[in-house]
């Protein structure tokens, strides 16, 4: 049986896992066996941090209407009660395009809140 020699297919791996490191600091960006280590456990981090940041969006945009409505309605209204009257109005918007209504369009987001409102009376 002929002899493989495996330099190439080695190199190419090693090069692999070392563009990935790039821009980490010390040895961990140019020494294989850190590198590996540092990779792996990024990778890790960047799955779990993509869901988490799905999270924080969420919580971003409530925290958001929260505060365009109580402005909005001087603090008689919460953001919870006024998603309670858009589901009972049924106005179907989701919060980050409520989010960016309160942002962007002020004047829409008031007469959106001024909808909520009758609904409860």
């Amino acid at each position: 049986m002929a002899r493989v020699k495996r330099g190439v297919t080695a190199h190419a791996k090693h090069k692999k896992v070392l563009k990935l490191a790039k821009g980490f600091r010390g040895r961990r960006k140019n020494t294989i066996r850190t590198a590996k280590a540092a990779v792996d456990r990024s990778m890790q981090y960047a799955t779990r941090d993509r869901r988490a940041k799905k999270r924080n969006f969420r919580a971003l945009w409530i925290q958001r209407i929260n505060a365009a409505v109580r402005e909005v309605t001087g603090g008689e209204l919460t953001y919870a009660r006024f998603i309670d009257l858009l589901a009972k109005t049924g106005i179907e918007v989701d919060r980050k395009v409520l989010s960016d209504l309160a942002i962007s369009e002020p004047a829409s987001f008031a007469a959106l809140v001024e909808k909520a409102r009758g609904a409860a009376a």
